[in-house]
């Protein structure tokens, strides 16, 4: 069961903010986070959201041997390891924030041995071609989302406050173009980028795979149809999140596409969100748009694994941080210019 924000400590949140030592609303986007958090908390001012942890979700697609990627397959378990072995560009960012990382296969197409650190839930080894059917069952679909359920369930048991999506899987740029039509009413040339640096003509041929997806999965569920087993693990991982009223960090379009599916299986949960970033891939402008998310940053990012989730989690702590720390106008001595009025 997901709750609505409360509303009332979002209102003592705001008129907080407008007794603090500076214009009303110089903060900009900053008071409306620091608003959200004490809407998701019930509490304000919210606590702080750290420690924060990050999970990347793991998982191949079919739809790779329609050559919509200039990278091949294998690369996923690869940078799986990568992950694993600290030598990311997420592993840099997370040490930068203290953010603990997990790797979650559930859908690489390998095997992965044990290794500290990573969460074996593998659904099946990679989706189907979803340009000639359905990705995957709707019931593995399901599973899919219960392993991300699983994961943000044991991340704030573990003591987690604040939780960032992350995703590996090559070819997964294609899944979310076709999941961002399906819930937003986009064509594909709308919101089909070049994901990890194709050329135009590969370009041209990603738009038209992700057209014929569209025709053949027409009337089916869109995130078993079109999804990728981690675009379905994160979809559970923002809705077990939301009902624990745990803020959650988006990163890029991976993270936008699976939180169209979210939202549109449980629409409260959309404002536990935070869009940490807008990234290069056109598809994620419409997605947060959708959605109603206001990216915190624009860095042009295209990569993924959470790093641009990761980089914006400094501002959601000092959007918090502003609530407990700053004096009031009554309290600093300061003389408001609004109660001269």
């Amino acid at each position: 069961m997901i709750s609505p924000l409360d509303h009332a400590a979002m209102a003592e949140a705001r008129a907080h903010h407008d007794r603090l030592t500076k214009p009303r609303g110089a903060l900009g986007a900053l008071e409306d986070v620091a608003v959200q958090l004490a809407g998701i908390a019930a509490v304000s001012p919210p606590p702080l959201p750290e420690p924060v942890a990050l999970a990347i979700f793991a998982g191949d697609h079919g739809v790779h041997d329609q050559g919509v990627s200039p990278w091949p397959q294998e690369v996923t378990q690869q940078m799986v390891a990568n992950f694993l072995a600290g030598g990311a560009v997420a592993n840099a960012f997370a040490g930068q924030v203290g953010a603990s990382v997990t790797v979650v296969d559930v859908g690489v197409n390998g095997d992965l041995p044990e290794a500290p650190g990573l969460v074996s839930r593998k659904v099946r080894r990679g989706t189907a071609d979803l340009s000639l059917g359905p990705a995957m069952t709707e019931a593995e679909a399901l599973r899919a989302r219960e392993a991300g359920a699983e994961v943000a369930e044991r991340l704030v048991a573990q003591g987690a406050r604040c939780l960032v999506t992350g995703d590996m899987g090559i070819a997964n740029t294609t899944a979310s173009a076709a999941l961002i039509c399906a819930y937003t009413g986009k064509q594909p040339g709308e919101v089909t980028g070049r994901g990890t640096g194709i050329d135009d003509a590969m370009l041209a041929h990603k738009i038209a795979i992700v057209t014929r997806a569209l025709e053949v999965n027409q009337g089916r569920d869109p995130l078993a149809a079109l999804g990728g087993l981690e675009h379905a693990a994160i979809a559970g991982y923002l809705l077990k999140a939301a009902e624990l009223r745990i803020p959650v960090i988006l990163d890029g379009v991976i993270a936008g596409s699976a939180a169209l599916a979210a939202a549109a299986i449980e629409p409260e949960a959309a404002g536990y969100w935070i869009a940490g970033h807008r990234s290069a891939e056109p598809g994620h402008t419409a997605a947060l748009a959708h959605l109603g998310l206001r990216p915190l940053v624009d860095l042009e990012l295209r990569l993924g694994e959470g790093t641009g989730g990761l980089l914006a989690h400094p501002l959601v702590v000092a959007a918090a941080r502003v609530l407990h720390e700053v004096a009031t106008f009554d309290a600093a001595g300061v003389t408001d210019k609004e109660a001269l009025a």
